[in-house]
């Protein structure tokens, strides 16, 4: 009898087969704003999807030439039309042929939070960012209240979406996902949610200091520079 043992790579990526194709579009513009204006800059983004992001940066002049990873072959296609340049695989097992200090910025959108060793991802692309080059990533928040509430009531509910996508290998805060960036060599120089706060909430950040923002947020953005 033969049984046929998955890689990681193939395991992986079988669990993303059932994704409606909209999970991989979708542009970045907060990520994008936050580029610095450099119509010469090469963008490095890691888990591109269908290329949205990268293409209304290369519209906008935030990069001359924009370069993808991307794990799935279908909206990787997509990307592949947009882009300067499109990896198809698994970007924990694929050997990365760029040179040191070949790009002016990584940008790696809601993708650490499915890796298997995200810092050791994050060390590993260190090399290929310049110094002082800018690091944009953004995960989802695993401290949220309504997380919490959920985690008290004994719940942990698979999704589709969300942070409880069942996609999921790892689960950040906002002071772990700090932490990891960090160690991995880069220097975090903001950290705020995703989404501006509602009125409410920014009336109780204030009234606590910010000592409660963890609470507030659902979704991390992080902006750092490289070492």
């Amino acid at each position: 009898m033969t049984i046929n043992v998955l890689s990681p790579s193939d395991r992986l990526a079988s669990a993303y087969q059932c994704k409606d194709q909209r999970y991989f579009a979708g542009a970045r513009d907060d990520m994008i704003a936050e580029l610095p204006f450099d119509p010469t800059a090469s963008i490095l983004e890691i888990g591109c999807g269908s290329g949205d992001t990268g293409a209304l940066a290369l519209l906008r002049g935030r990069a001359q030439r924009y370069v993808g990873i991307e794990l799935m072959a279908e909206p990787a296609a997509v990307a592949a039309g947009r882009l300067s340049r499109v990896i198809v695989g698994d970007v924990e097992e694929i050997e990365m042929d760029f040179q040191p200090a070949e790009f002016d910025g990584l940008i790696l959108s809601e993708v650490l939070e499915h890796l298997r060793d995200p810092e050791a991802l994050l060390a590993s692309l260190h090399r290929f960012v310049r110094p002082q080059g800018v690091v944009l990533a953004s995960s989802p928040n695993i401290a949220h209240w309504k997380v919490l509430r959920e985690l008290i009531a004994g719940r942990f509910p698979q999704a589709d979406r969300g942070v409880f996508d069942r996609t999921h290998l790892r689960w950040f805060t906002p002071d772990s996902f700090a932490a990891m960036f960090e160690r991995a060599g880069y220097r975090v120089v903001s950290m705020r949610p995703v989404r501006r706060f509602s009125a409410r909430q920014r009336f109780i950040s204030r009234l606590s200091g910010g000592r409660l923002d963890h609470l507030l947020m659902t979704q991390i953005s992080l902006a750092a520079i490289r070492r």
